[in-house]
């Protein structure tokens, strides 16, 4: 991992609470809300000055601008929420360039996790326990917040103890 453990650490009690409100309210309402992604931008654009050097606050400032216009392209042709998009943009900021495929991987394994633990709780009687949720309902339609949030999460978390 390329993230440094000191970045990683003061990013991480102001992130993770917002990544688990998205995980929570894409389950229950099918929806990333704009409020919750400028809010995580928000603790990147001040947070950040503290956590990175300049130089490198910039640039993972251009990778927020970059995912967005890719966003809005998957977007677009359909392949893509429009939560998602947003929340994967306001998200790049924190990871660090040399550590995307790390970040593939860990998206993986939680898209994998979340699909099955989703799927499970939707076709069980667990189900009962939030019958009012939206994304029980969605036919196929998956609630990918589930998924990015706990990589987000997951990365600065493992970045806080694997970091450099």
């Amino acid at each position: 991992m390329q993230i440094t453990v000191a970045s990683a650490l003061w990013f991480l009690p102001f992130v993770v609470p917002i990544c688990f409100f998205v995980i929570f309210n894409d389950l229950r309402e099918m929806k990333i809300t704009n409020n919750t992604v400028l809010l995580l931008g928000a603790v990147f654009v001040v947070i950040g000055l503290v956590a990175l050097p300049f130089d490198k606050y910039l640039w993972r400032l251009a990778q927020l601008a970059i995912v967005l216009v890719i966003g809005f392209v998957l977007n677009a042709a359909g392949t893509m929420g429009g939560g998602d998009a947003k929340f994967l943009a306001a998200a790049a900021p924190f990871v660090h360039q040399s550590d995307a495929v790390l970040v593939g991987q860990i998206f993986a394994a939680c898209l994998l996790a979340a699909f099955v633990t989703q799927r499970f709780a939707k076709y069980s009687g667990l189900r009962r326990l939030a019958p009012d949720w939206i994304n029980w309902d969605r036919g196929r339609l998956f609630p990918m917040g589930m998924a990015l949030g706990g990589t987000l999460a997951m990365y600065l978390g493992l970045g806080a103890y694997f970091g450099v």
